[in-house]
């Protein structure tokens, strides 16, 4: 099966602080993997050496055999990450930072048309992209950074709590489209502390805590292993 994503030992210091400390895991073409734990656990930390933002202290990862130290530039046109707190330009309308967005990633007029188009359906908004983003709900902004995040159809989006903060008709509507981008072939890397949102997305998750990875597979697998009901039933006794 062909590979989105090898992380192979990853380290992260800073200072005496290691952060993460040896990282590893796979994630399948077309797959959705989770990352999932509490908060300060090395979750950020680890997307953000994937998606090249921080270079790792040792180790390295591969999107689809490119390697994040090596090739950074290469990988950046693979990828797409979407932070947890995701700025907005408030004063532009949705549609204008579709458009103004679109225009640093396509190559031509017409590719930038498709990318806003795609971007458009995604959010669902309709006539609310003519208004500006100061006036959006965060769910609403938060549909905007995801669709910004996938209209390029990358090979892997790497998306870091894409449901932080929002009521439950919102963060349903993202996990869906999550889950439609993944049957059109996309690989997502979503990072989470709630274990439970996971546990309906995700096909395979690994358990992080105090920087190192500490048991993965599917939801039914661990839930099975540990004799729990859910993943949080889980993580209480994978971190006890």
């Amino acid at each position: 099966m062909e590979k989105a994503l090898i992380v192979d030992g990853l380290r992260k210091s800073y200072g005496r602080l290691e952060a993460v400390k040896g990282v590893s895991f796979e994630v399948n073409a077309g797959e959705i993997f989770a990352l999932i734990g509490p908060n300060g656990a090395g979750k950020t930390t680890t997307l953000r050496m994937i998606a090249t933002l921080l270079t790792p202290t040792s180790g390295d990862a591969y999107v689809y055999g490119t390697s994040v130290s090596r090739e950074p530039e290469k990988v950046r046109h693979m990828i797409s990450y979407l932070p947890e707190e995701a700025g907005a330009y408030k004063n532009l309308t949705g549609l204008g930072y579709l458009n103004f967005m679109a225009s640093l990633f396509a190559d031509d007029k017409k590719q930038q048309k498709e990318f806003v188009s795609r971007a458009c359906e995604i959010t669902g908004l309709g006539d609310r992209l003519k208004d500006k983003m100061g006036s959006y709900s965060k769910g609403m902004t938060r549909k905007v950074m995801l669709a910004r995040a996938v209209m390029t159809m990358p090979k892997l989006a790497i998306l870091d709590e894409p449901t932080s903060g929002l009521d439950v008709l919102n963060a349903l509507e993202i996990r869906n489209t999550i889950k439609a981008l993944a049957k059109e072939g996309m690989s997502v890397l979503v990072s989470s502390h709630n274990m439970l949102e996971i546990e309906y997305l995700c096909d395979r998750v690994a358990i992080i805590d105090k920087g190192i990875i500490h048991v993965s597979g599917t939801p039914r697998e661990l839930k099975e292993r540990y004799n729990a009901q859910n993943l949080e039933e889980v993580f209480e006794e994978v971190a006890k």
